[in-house]
């Protein structure tokens, strides 16, 4: 079951800010306990270090446009959000930060992100992209890259891509991450692919917290397969992530479910490395979930005007995009620029496969679902009994959410 995707576009355009003024100077620091000399017209961008490099002509060209200047400052990934939420109240948190969309749930609720009007440029991005960078209807991220897992598949052992799951299983070894306590990130195509996402959506197409789909008729043949797949050996917690990964490289295992962030350790390898969606067990579509990166505005910036606009007209270009791209390899959010990435045939089989995905919910009830979700899994899959196993993951995720 895809997520419903009615009124995406729209709700690009709901994120009105009328209240914005470029007036008056920035209070943002950079992230230091010293507050720092104030900085008129100057934006302060907390990113990943990495992509600092990336990030700089759009900072120079701004600037140059502008006069405001944009001051980069490259930031661990590990403390950026929390350092965000306890840095935006004091007024000493940067104007802009990076971050992924799943961020979105803790954000908005402890009031540190403001949101984004992306007026016509809505329908520029991928839908999934769009998707992610909304929260109950509003648009509060300005998404640079997509990212989802699909089946990477030895073309040199099995030369055409399965019809099936099964087809799959009978061509070759299949290896999926899973663990002591099961991996429910890596299973979810399968699980949708019953007709059981986690949420279901309101109108808006934002994920229903009051809606818990884990319980549908879906839910529990989902539960009865993975029981199978258990018995079968198709599903192992033995397989941790590295295990998968060696027998995809040494050639044991023909097909490897995982993420674009493995492709270079295949290639490095030797491997002929196709692409493909992961093969369905019920002829529907299976869906993986989406991870989305953008960048947040900060509740308390001084400049939201010209936060708006470097994020909208800078950041939201081809050009950035790319330059992004080449920093990160990820697939760009931005539809032109994902389509110029996907003149490699890696990237291409990425974004076929994201076609099809959902993003990760970013409620945060869906921290509740991870809290008891991977070990029911796993404990299905090593021969507990699927209906009061899967009964017990509903019963215990609805209570925590209550």
């Amino acid at each position: 079951m895809k997520v419903n995707k009615r009124g995406i576009v729209a709700a690009g355009v709901i994120a009105i800010v009328s209240t914005l003024s470029l007036a008056g100077c920035s209070t943002a620091t950079n992230g230091d306990d010293s507050s720092g000399a104030e900085s008129g017209g100057t934006l302060t961008v907390w990113v990943d270090a990495e992509r600092v490099d990336a990030l700089q002509g759009a900072a120079d060209s701004y600037e140059e446009k502008t006069g405001v200047k944009v001051e980069l400052v490259g930031k661990s990934v590990d403390d950026m959000k929390d350092d965000f939420i306890q840095q935006v109240p004091t007024g000493k948190g940067p104007d802009v930060v990076m971050g992924a969309h799943d961020w979105l749930g803790e954000l908005s609720t402890n009031g540190v992100v403001a949101p984004l009007e992306l007026g016509d440029s809505s329908a520029d991005y991928l839908p999934v992209a769009l998707q992610a960078a909304t929260y109950d209807g509003t648009v509060y991220m300005l998404p640079y890259a997509v990212e989802n897992i699909a089946v990477l598949r030895n073309a040199d052992m099995v030369p055409e891509a399965p019809t099936s799951f099964d087809d799959m299983v009978s061509k070759g070894t299949f290896v999926v991450e899973q663990g002591a306590e099961g991996n429910p990130y890596h299973l979810y195509p399968f699980q949708t692919a019953f007709g059981a996402p986690v949420f279901g959506t309101d109108d808006s197409g934002s994920y229903d917290s009051t809606d818990l789909q884990l319980g549908s008729d879906g839910g529990f043949a989902f539960a009865d397969w993975l029981a199978a797949q258990g018995a079968a050996g198709t599903l192992n917690t033995d397989i941790d992530g590295e295990i998968a990964k060696q027998q995809f490289l040494d050639g044991t295992a023909a097909f490897w479910l995982t993420g674009p962030w493995n492709v270079g350790a295949a290639t490095d390898a030797g491997i002929n490395v196709a692409i493909d969606p992961a093969p369905s067990p019920t002829g529907e579509t299976a869906s993986p979930f989406a991870g989305v990166k953008g960048f947040f505005v900060s509740s308390e910036s001084k400049n939201k005007v010209a936060a708006n606009d470097f994020l909208v007209n800078y950041i939201g270009t081809e050009e950035v995009q790319l330059e992004l791209f080449k920093a990160g390899n990820v697939l760009p959010a931005l539809t032109a620029a994902a389509d110029t990435a996907a003149s490699d045939p890696i990237i291409a089989g990425f974004q076929a496969v994201g076609a099809d995905a959902v993003p990760m919910p970013a409620i945060p009830a869906m921290g509740s679902v991870w809290e008891f979700w991977g070990v029911a899994e796993a404990a299905i899959i090593n021969g507990s009994d699927p209906k009061t196993t899967w009964q017990k993951l509903v019963d215990d995720v609805t209570a925590a959410i209550k």
